[in-house]
């Protein structure tokens, strides 16, 4: 099913009213490079532990001294599409991981994924995230950097349903809805954003049709 151009702008629009950040890409190469040039802009994202000022152990040393530098996590990309993003990251001197991700719970600077659906009337991204490094990707980051193909772009939740019962059937499993950056309200009914989740979000709408 081919995305229409009225889709695309509405769901640039609707994710754009909930703090997203919408660009567009041609090639999942322009992803990468955008992904690796938003990190390189931004401060690292500290690993913050407490106490590491007093007299410890040597493990807890080594704890405080993990985070050295900046870190993406894609865990959900070919070798190929793998190889290529690390190359970018190395020549920036950041590290790219795909794997061991609870190591870094404190320091993920960026996590990139590419999504399975999007909903064009709330702009909503759906992830099939039953892959734990998926899940702590997209919730432990700092920046959730979501690309969505174009192709997978749908108008409404109901023109998806096919696509997601066929995701749901395959149990045991983890569909995640993403609509903008995490954020809350509990505290004194101030909004708050990056609470429970990454503080930001960019979506690029890859035109792979």
């Amino acid at each position: 099913m081919q995305a229409t151009s009225e889709m695309a702008d509405t769901f640039t629009g609707k994710a754009e009213l909930v703090s997203a950040k919408v660009s567009r890409i041609k090639t999942l190469a322009e992803a990468f490079a955008y992904t690796v040039a938003l990190c390189d802009g931004k401060e690292m994202c500290p690993l913050l532990v407490s106490g590491c000022e007093l007299n410890l152990s040597d493990p807890s040393l080594q704890l405080c001294r993990e985070k050295t530098g900046k870190i993406i996590a894609a865990p959900d990309l070919t070798p190929e599409q793998g190889a290529e993003l690390r190359a970018l990251c190395a020549a920036r001197g950041m590290e790219l991981i795909d794997s061991g991700l609870r190591r870094h719970l404190g320091g993920l600077d960026i996590g990139f994924t590419v999504c399975d659906l999007g909903i064009a009337e709330t702009g909503t991204l759906v992830l099939n995230s039953a892959s734990e490094e998926v899940r702590l990707a997209t919730m432990v980051s700092e920046t959730h950097v979501a690309v969505l193909p174009l192709s997978k772009l749908r108008a409404t939740s109901y023109e998806a349903e096919p696509e997601l019962l066929a995701f749901m059937a395959d149990t045991p499993g983890y569909l995640a809805f993403i609509t903008g950056a995490s954020r809350t309200a509990d505290i004194e009914r101030v909004l708050a954003l990056g609470v429970h989740g990454p503080l930001e979000l960019h979506i690029l709408l890859w035109e792979d049709n």
